[in-house]
Parts: structure tokens; sequence; C-alpha cells
């Protein structure tokens, strides 16, 4: 089975947006580290990446091919105000007009809506125009069409469109890791105006959860997985483990701790899609039910292969551990035998001593910015692009409320768009670094062909001293990459 690989084709703030002005200064400067190739910055794999290769909000411009509460938003009223009032309402409709998911009101209640939304699209691609956003009073009306499927958000929020549109894809995915986009386009080839919700019932829940983990983890941002922190040979005695746990029908092995990854062993010549990572996380945060015992669930891995399932073992090492294991077969019939492949591995991980280490490194799953001991520092994110995987320490203060969370993600989104920008518009000679400063946080974008490397820096500090800070940073991050990243992945 080959996989799906395509090639990959802000920070907006309260009086302007992160272009070189006033307050800003953009430079083409050299990295931190001059020289620093792709493959040889700090978390890069030393045996190649686990990943397939990607940038950023990618596939936005591809041609188409092929534990959450109880959902509760449905029952709202979608003609009272406190309706009205969300920042961010995201729809999914069929080609036909007909709704298949919204996130806030009952999809009946919003038929109409959504029938409106659809006859526009149709109008404007009957004059030969496609629509991919509406801006009005402080609305963006973003639109991401994959056909049989039309996905809308009506947002007022500072996100980009592009932002936006990337949000919809990934829902558009979890759709496809439910049905596969063999299965959805055979349904409305044989139907054009099927309720897809009659398939997706009880799904909700795992598109509202994930709806909820873009809104504040970098993950999704950044197009990358974060891993445990996790002394290296702690995570070789592991990785080594699964590795010897397998069976013939596995594709992948993969142990998690919440939407950390721990270790991911993989078929020789097979890669992993971070965005086929995120959606397995998604799922399993999505429910507690996992906890409960060994579950085996058919699973689409869109970005892998969308046009067929996987079979996934799923299940926690231990109940009061918060580690799962989730191991992808291709035979529908092997439950039985992948089941065995966790009991070896877990009889493994005790010859090899190293459950204490894993329920220790679990106490502490994130780590202080104040071990990386650079004063004025207040947080980081710093992305490895030939690993495909980043690292940053806890939020902390003054980042405590989640709304101040939210924002200090919208300030690195919104760097990381305009670094985008600038590389679109002048590829001779992109932006290397932005710098912003602003009464709150001054924030330095660092970004190579190597290595993205976001700072967010005392208001009070000065340029200099952010890249500094940059120089700095490195060299810890070098110091401590076994520790941080998975440096030697795993082939059965």
């Amino acid at each position: 089975m080959a996989a799906d690989v395509h090639k990959k084709k802000g920070w907006e703030v309260p009086n302007g947006s992160l272009a070189p002005g006033d307050g800003q200064h953009a430079e083409r400067s050299e990295s931190p580290t001059p020289g620093l190739a792709q493959g040889t910055e700090p978390g890069a794999g030393q045996e190649g990446a686990m990943f397939v290769h990607t940038r950023s909000y990618e596939d936005l411009t591809s041609p188409e091919d092929g534990v959450a509460a109880a959902r509760t938003p449905e029952e709202e009223d979608v003609t009272m105000d406190a309706w009205r009032m969300h920042r961010k309402h995201v729809f999914v409709l069929s080609e036909a007009g007909k709704p298949v998911y919204s996130r806030y009101g009952s999809e009946e209640a919003l038929s109409s809506t959504m029938g409106v939304m659809m006859a526009l699209v149709s109008f404007l691609e009957a004059e030969k125009n496609a629509i991919r956003s509406i801006h009005a009073d402080g609305y963006k009306v973003v639109f991401v069409r994959r056909s049989p499927l039309v996905l809308v958000a009506v947002a007022r929020t500072r996100q980009s469109e592009q932002e936006i549109a990337h949000e919809l894809l990934y829902i558009y995915y979890q759709i496809l890791s439910l049905l596969t986009w063999t299965q959805l386009n055979h349904i409305f080839q044989q139907k054009q105006n099927y309720d897809l919700r009659r398939l997706l019932a009880g799904s909700e829940r795992i598109t509202d959860n994930l709806l909820d983990l873009m809104a504040h983890d970098p993950s999704f941002l950044m197009g990358a997985v974060r891993c445990l922190p996790l002394a290296a040979g702690v995570r070789d005695a592991v990785s080594t483990s699964l590795q010897q746990a397998k069976a013939k029908s596995l594709v992948f092995s993969i142990l998690l701790s919440g939407n950390q990854l721990v270790s991911l062993v993989r078929k020789k010549d097979q890669f992993l899609h971070p965005i086929d990572l995120h959606l397995l996380f998604n799922l399993i945060s999505s429910s507690s039910s996992f906890r409960e015992g060994e579950a085996w669930t058919p699973i689409c891995l869109p970005k892998f292969n969308s046009s067929g399932f996987f079979h996934a073992h799923i299940s926690y090492l231990e109940q009061e551990m918060d580690l799962c294991l989730l191991l992808v077969s291709t035979d529908r019939e092997d439950f039985f035998t992948v089941s065995d492949c966790k009991r070896r591995f877990q009889e493994r991980l005790r010859r090899r001593g190293v459950h204490h280490a894993l329920q220790e490194a679990l106490r502490t799953p994130f780590y202080s910015v104040a071990q990386v001991g650079i004063p004025d520092l207040r947080h980081f994110i710093y992305k490895s692009k030939s690993s495909g995987l980043f690292t940053s320490p806890e939020i902390e203060a003054p980042y405590v409320r989640e709304e101040e969370k939210e924002r200090l993600l919208g300030l690195y989104q919104s760097a990381l768009h305009q670094s985008l920008h600038s590389r679109a518009h002048n590829s001779s000679r992109p932006l290397k670094n932005i710098y912003f400063t602003g009464p709150r946080e001054n924030l330095l974008a660092w970004v190579t062909s190597a290595f993205e490397l976001y700072i967010c820096y005392s208001p009070l500090g000065t340029k200099a001293g952010a890249i500094s800070a940059g120089n700095k940073l490195m060299k810890w991050i070098r110091k401590e990459e076994d520790r941080l990243f998975i440096l030697t992945p795993q082939t059965y």
C-alpha cells in the first residue's frame, strides 16, 4: 500500500498585521546556526524521518483528490443571541445543500441556512468563478470545497483566511477517517441528496473535540508532532520492545501519552503523515471508553490511503497510567494476534525495567521554560522540518487563562502566516526572521529551510536580546535533543 504523498503548496494584531512597519522589523539575516542544512538541525532523525515531510497549511491550493463531554451545542436555539455570539461557527454540507455537521445548533434547524450557502457557491460556479471567502463587518466566511462536500466557517477571530481553511481541511479529513473517500463518493454518486448524518451519527463529539484541540494545541499549527520528554535510553527500550512485539499484519505501532508521542515503529518504506497521527490522537482523546478494555475499530488514514480502512487495536497499558497503545493492522480478522502483540510488548517492558522510568516521565509530561535558563524568555516553539517533530515548554504565567493561551497561539499563527506569505511572494530572498514589539510581549520568528523557531520574549527585552536568546536556545535544544525528539526511529 503506497503512501499518499503530495507536494505541499497569521499574526494579526489589534492595530495592524505582522508586516514590517511601526514597532516591527523584518530582516533577511542568517539562521542562528549558520550553514545548518536540513537534516542536521537539532531534532533531525539520524536514521531518517518517521513522517511524510509537510509544510504548514498544506493542501490549500492542491487539486481535489482522493476525553470529550457529550455533545450539547446542538441543543442551542439558532434564533437566540447566544448562538450568534459564538466566535466561530463551522458547517459541513453536501453539494445538494443537505446539512452534515454544525459546530453549534442542530443541523435540522440550520438546513435552510446551509441551503443558502450552497446556492451562493453554485451561483458563482455557474459564472466560472469559485468562492473562497467573504469579509464583512469583522466576520470572515471561508469556504473549502472537497467534492462531494462543502465546508464553511463563519469566524470573528484574528485568524487569517488561510488558517481557517486549514482547520476546515482537518474536518474534511476527520470525515474521511470515518468513511473513506471511496465510500463517500460512491454514496453521492448513487444518491446526490443523501443525508450523510445517517452514517456519521454519534461521531459529532469527535469533530467537536478536534475543533477544541485546534484552538489550543500547536501541533496542528506546526503540522508536526510533539514527543513526550523522555531519556533516550528509556525511549530506545520502548521502541525496541514495540519492534519485537510485531505481527505480519502490523503497519504502525504507536505509543502515546495525551497528545504527545512516546514511540512509533513503522513498517519499512511506510510513512505516517502528521495529519493522520493527529486524527488518531483526536479519536482517542474524544472518548474515555478506550480506557475500559481493548478496542478494535476500523479507521481510514486519509493521507496514507484515503480509499480503504485499517483496523486499529486501541488500549491503555494500565488504568492508572496515561499510556495508550495503538496497533494499526491491515487485517480486520487479526484482533487476537494483534492483542497478543500488546501482551508481548508489556512483557518486554517489564523485562527491560523501564516501567518506573515511564511512570516518572508521565508525572512531568511538560518541561518549564525556566529549565532553559534564559532571562526574559517566556515561551517558544521549535520545529525540526526534516523529522516532522517539534518541542515547546508548558505555557506558564502570564498566559494562564485559556483566552491568554489562545492569544499566544494566535501570535504564533500570524508569525507563521507572515513567513509563508514572504516565501510565496519573494522566493529568492524570503524573510528569515520577523521581530514584533508589542505592549504585552515581543516575538521573534526565525524560519530557515531546516527549522522553524518562534520565541515569545518579555516586552522589556530588546531585539538584540531576543536574537541572542535564539542562539542560546538552539544550543540548549541541541544539548537536550535526545530527550525531546525521537532521533533513531525503528522499523519492522
